[in-house]
């Protein structure tokens, strides 16, 4: 029960944060509301690596919810303070960054968690407090980040702090384009004020967003890539491998190394196609592991087939569904709605997470080696979906992503607000 509570308390910390994320954003700024958040991820790392010290497993699992709050805050604030300072040619890979500085986390925890580094008897708590060193530095560091340009005239109303702003962030680049952008949006974030989380899914502007948000979300998390790195371990121990976590530290080399591939690819590519590629990729992959591991016990040379499969499946992963849904989302609304929406996208994903780890061992259990082909189905249903459904948002204003969706609904009339702001265009180009 104990070691059940550890592992779920982050993943149920993260589904409550993860709705006040853009509320503090809005309520205290960007940069101010990452440094109330990196409280929490201070705390959290004082009481685990403190656990040895007191009752464990009560440090531990408080250590692990209060965690889990601050990474529910942070995984849509982030999100959201990234896609408001990138300029628009550069906004998908420096999202994608974001996704890169998170595995190269998860790689760093895994080797400094060898047996002969930090994960033993004598270090382990070490192990569990490291993270109070990151959150040190970032709070630092935070002092240097200017605040989002358009928080600031957005939300604010402050033009100059938000050019002062712009220029910290762009060098000597013409922010001309920036300002009348932001202006824009202004006027029709104050037309439309500010939604609520009931109002994206009742007002028809923003029901297919936030419904293809979700979509993209749901795919990340039933992607399967959770019960690949369940399986992983057993598929390199029969494969042969005497230290099979050195293979999954491999795993987590080759997610890095594929994040970061991503960077460049997606502001060439776009984000709709790595989408699809990264979806079939693992697809077919899916497909391989069940019938490497099916096939195990009549020919010992399948095990290899499925351990390549996993190193694949991975790097499809990152190339597509793993950085693209939470960068994308903040690409599907304006000012006035972000914030609500980066919510509920933060809610399902991590919702989808725990159930995941809460009901995966259980489905694994009872479907043996084909509940891969249970994900490989998933993967198609969500391929076609992308497809059909999801726009491409490369190198686009958040007006013109807009009237994608209207184009993908059918809806050949554009909103009030949408007219308005043309009309306003070509008034200031006259």
């Amino acid at each position: 029960m104990f070691w059940s509570l550890s592992v779920s308390s982050f993943a149920i910390g993260g589904m409550i944060a993860s709705f006040f994320g853009g509320w503090l954003g809005d309520r205290l700024g960007r940069i101010k509301a990452l440094s109330v958040a990196n409280i929490l991820s201070f705390t959290g790392a004082l009481l685990m690596g403190c656990s040895k010290l007191g009752p464990s497993h009560i440090l531990i699992i408080a250590g692990r919810s209060i965690s889990g709050l601050y990474c529910g805050i942070i995984s849509g604030l982030i999100p959201i303070y990234i896609g408001e300072i990138a300029p628009t040619a550069l906004r998908g890979a420096i999202g994608t960054l974001h996704q890169l500085a998170i595995v190269t986390g998860i790689l760093v925890s895994q080797i400094v968690g060898l047996d002969f580094i930090l994960g033993n008897h004598e270090l382990w708590h070490i192990l569990l407090g490291l993270s109070a060193v990151p959150t040190v530095l970032q709070s630092l560091m935070l002092f240097f980040c200017p605040e989002s340009p358009r928080y600031l005239y957005i939300k604010l109303d402050e033009e100059e702090k938000a050019k002062q702003s712009l220029k910290r962030l762009r060098g000597g680049a013409d922010i001309t384009k920036d300002i009348t952008e932001m202006r824009n949006e202004r006027e029709e974030a104050i037309r439309e004020q500010k939604v609520s989380i009931i109002q994206l899914f009742t007002n028809s502007s923003y029901r297919q967003p936030i419904l293809v948000s979700l979509l993209l979300h749901l795919t990340q998390q039933f992607s399967g890539i959770n019960g690949i790195f369940y399986y992983s371990t057993s598929i390199f121990q029969t494969a042969g491998v005497s230290q099979p976590v050195y293979a999954t530290i491999g795993v987590g080399a080759i997610n890095t190394v594929f994040t970061a591939i991503s960077v460049f690819l997606v502001e060439k590519a776009g984000r709709r196609s790595l989408f699809l590629i990264g979806m079939s990729g693992m697809f077919f992959c899916a497909i391989f592991m069940s019938v490497g591991l099916v096939l195990l016990n009549k020919l010992s040379w399948m095990s290899y087939v499925s351990m390549i499969a996993v190193f694949l499946f991975v790097s499809f992963f990152e190339i597509g569904p793993g950085p693209i849904p939470w960068f994308m989302v903040a690409e599907f609304f304006s000012q006035g709605s972000r914030s609500a929406a980066m919510a509920v996208a933060a809610f399902t994903n991590w919702t989808c997470n725990f159930l995941i780890a809460l009901c995966f061992p259980y489905i694994a259990d009872f479907c043996g080696p084909y509940v891969f082909f249970i994900f490989a189905g998933a993967m198609f249903v969500f391929t076609l979906f992308t497809f059909f459904k999801v726009p491409e948002t490369k190198g686009k204003s958040f007006e013109e992503i807009a009237a994608e969706f209207r184009k993908k609904s059918g809806s050949a009339q554009a909103p009030k607000a949408a007219t308005e702001m043309k009309f306003l265009r070509a008034t200031e180009t006259v």
